[in-house]
């Protein structure tokens, strides 16, 4: 409960940005960005979150949105490295305005665990990189689950992957909007069988973010109110409390005895 409290405190305060609540004091990030060099030439930045109790080998690779940071999921991935999970989230430099580079995203997200010497790996996702990570979980034999976060599809790329994906889908949602195209990714949960779906009444595309910024909230929650009402923080603190025990139960059912 104590938890919780301090998370809705900090969400709605602007996401735990610095990193330095109690409540993570046994995780921590790098303190500088790396990079790796992509494989179409362009450098790809990410940031790791690591704790001590996490397993090695064993990775949560996270991707944001269409022209999003890895800053944006700060306090998400904080939050999973204080629940035992390694952690990095891994921005797209393919992307461009005319192009998502959805495929390429896929394939650097693979890049990034591997560099980091990840054995067993969870690809996250959040809108169109909800949409990277079904394309790396059905490629990467290394994959035990694929969790997506107000998933958008394109070109029905979703579909044809999710159709073929052998291990778990677990996809967050919210409520339809411009944002993530009217929800059409949820056609791609639809198409895997063993899909598991969590709608959360009320959450807007920036929900899904952790902290979100007015760029988002401008063009998806209609406000640029620098400081989240209650009511968004406790939608924030459900996501990001659904997406954890996910990502737990995920490592645990598919870790070897």
């Amino acid at each position: 409960m104590k938890s919780t409290v301090v998370l809705l405190a900090c969400l709605a305060l602007g996401g735990c940005a610095d990193g330095r609540s109690r409540l993570f004091s046994e995780a921590k990030a790098d303190q500088a960005a790396p990079s790796l060099r992509s494989a179409s030439g362009c450098q790809l930045r990410y940031q790791r979150y690591q704790t001590a109790s996490a397993v090695p080998g064993e990775l949560v690779v996270i991707a944001p949105g269409f022209g999003r940071s890895h800053r944006h999921f700060h306090a998400l991935a904080l939050h999973l490295a204080a629940a035992g999970l390694e952690v990095v989230a891994v921005e797209s430099c393919n992307q461009r305005l005319w192009t998502g580079a959805h495929e390429r995203q896929a394939r650097d997200l693979q890049l990034v665990a591997t560099a980091l010497g990840a054995r067993r790996v969870i690809y996250v996702g959040h809108s169109a990189g909800g949409l990277a990570a079904v394309l790396a979980g059905r490629a990467d034999p290394r994959t035990v689950g694929v969790v997506t976060l107000d998933v958008v599809d394109a070109e029905q790329l979703g579909v044809s992957a999710a159709q073929e994906l052998t291990v778990p889908l677990v996809a967050l949602s919210g409520e339809p909007s411009p944002c993530n195209a009217d929800n059409n990714g949820l056609a791609m949960v639809a198409a895997n069988p063993h899909a598991q779906l969590e709608r959360i009444a009320g959450a807007n595309h920036c929900d899904f973010e952790a902290p979100t910024d007015w760029r988002c909230r401008l063009l998806c929650a209609a406000t640029t109110a620098p400081i989240a009402t209650l009511e968004q923080a406790a939608r924030r603190v459900r996501i990001i409390q659904l997406t954890t025990a996910a990502l737990q139960s995920l490592m645990s059912r598919a870790r070897p005895n």
